[in-house]
């Protein structure tokens, strides 16, 4: 079995729950998704605690824009330029570096889509979505990215596979989120309950002005920070 997680972002609470739920399972492997340390209160403790897992990494838009801060959105500027402050450079480099896709049998794993790590998939298929899929043979695709979990059915007719976000939840929520890929092919959607109020007040303290906005989606399972 294969736990999928995808969407950390620094919270450390949330990724320990879901450890532990994963290993109630008997989860020995992970497909790990990106975005392991932005926006979060603990990004060097949750690199180092993946770390420890047997597991395939693929790169998020969290860890480009952390290496190239120019290339990220500029409200977002000031909890990057924390982030990269808080990792240091080794392990920006290292989690720059990490590749955008991983294939497994007939399953190709991606952040946002095959086309961007920014572009995703959303529960109701969107105008654009034969464009990100344009060129994927796989008969499943795995990615995160908008932090909503769900399966459908892709406009092409590959599967399309969200295990949602393990530490900022979109779909007012606020448990973590992760997915068990079992040995027989079939997906399994989990939530995971922790103290995501005190995770919250953590990005406040640690990361200052600049955490308001991710403390607040974490407080409300919303993308919406106003």
């Amino acid at each position: 079995m294969t736990g999928l997680l995808y969407d950390i972002h620094g919270n450390l609470p949330a990724l320990e729950r879901v450890l532990a739920d994963a290993r109630t399972e008997g989860v020995e492997r992970f497909v790990l998704g990106g975005d392991y340390a932005l926006f979060g209160a603990w990004p060097v403790e949750v690199v180092e605690l993946l770390r420890e897992l047997d597991a395939v990494w693929i790169r998020g838009n969290g860890e480009r824009w952390t290496a190239a801060p120019e290339e990220a959105p500029d409200p977002v500027k000031g909890a990057v330029a924390r982030c990269a402050e808080l990792l240091g450079e080794d392990l920006v480099r290292d989690l720059a570096m990490l590749p955008e896709t991983y294939a497994r049998g007939d399953t190709l794993f991606c952040h946002g889509s095959p086309q961007s790590d920014v572009r995703s998939f959303l529960p109701e298929p969107a105008e654009d979505e034969g464009e990100l899929l344009e060129g994927v043979q796989s008969a499943r695709l795995v990615f995160g990215h908008t932090h909503l979990a769900f399966a459908r059915l892709g406009s092409k007719g590959a599967e399309l596979v969200n295990p949602g976000s393990v530490g900022m939840p979109f779909d007012g929520d606020r448990r973590a989120a992760w997915a068990l890929l079992r040995d027989d092919g079939t997906v399994e959607h989990r939530r995971v309950s922790y103290d995501h109020v005190a995770a919250a007040a953590a990005v406040r303290q640690r990361l200052g002005e600049a955490g308001e906005a991710p403390a607040r989606r974490i407080e409300r399972a919303s993308a919406d920070a106003d």
